[in-house]
């Protein structure tokens, strides 16, 4: 799937914690329903097979959405289903390794906490970086934050698009104004909330008013 930097506005990232009983794909589904423009499943504790057919599951609704889908870290899964790409951390798969088992029509997408690893991502063939934790976020112990400075650098440094992640909220999402992101990736922005489908609604149109996208 070829995707535009549009699809990045409001990036939304799965996570069980959140589920209240719930089933993950009833909680994405309103995620979507709520506008959200990608989706990314990030497992971290499930096993292959749950995994896999979870999977399966989250990529046939995003693809009635017509929103772009990948997989966090387990490039296996995501070639195995043939999703739409991969995230990955700066401690996963190098970007270039990624590119080599996917191909060249997959979307990769890497984190980054420097200029320096931004470029050399951009350098591997990232199609997309997830820059952050740009707020103190609860939701990964060893996330590093990194000021809007540095953020505001990155953005400059390369020519590929750039979100930002990490304790992203509707109330301090304007801080990030200006500092050359095409889009936010949130977990709890969404996911965390009583009404999963206002949350997003009220995301994108802070997200549209930011970016000036309709």
């Amino acid at each position: 799937m070829k995707f535009a930097k549009e699809d990045l506005l409001l990036y939304a990232v799965t996570d069980r914690h959140w589920l209240n009983g719930r089933s993950l794909y009833e909680v994405v589904k309103e995620s979507l329903d709520g506008g959200a423009t990608f989706i990314q499943l990030r497992e971290k504790d499930l096993d292959q097979d749950s995994f896999l057919q979870e999977a399966k599951e989250i990529q046939k609704l995003c693809k009635e959405y017509k929103v772009p889908f990948v997989i966090n870290d387990n490039v296996d899964i995501a070639l195995e289903i043939d999703a739409d790409g991969v995230h990955v951390g700066q401690s996963d798969m190098e970007a270039g390794d990624v590119r080599a088992k996917l191909g060249p029509d997959k979307i990769i997408g890497v984190s980054a906490q420097t200029v320096e690893q931004a470029l050399l991502a951009e350098k591997h063939g990232a199609d997309y970086l997830g820059v952050g934790a740009v707020f103190p976020t609860g939701s990964k112990d060893d996330a590093e934050n990194i000021s809007h400075d540095t953020l505001r650098d990155i953005c400059k440094a390369v020519s590929i698009p750039v979100i930002a992640i990490g304790g992203i909220t509707k109330d301090n999402v304007s801080d990030l104004a200006g500092s050359g992101i095409v889009g936010i990736a949130v977990i709890s922005a969404i996911y965390g909330q009583r009404d999963i489908v206002e949350a997003t609604k009220d995301l994108k149109n802070k997200m549209i008013e930011m970016c000036g996208k309709a």
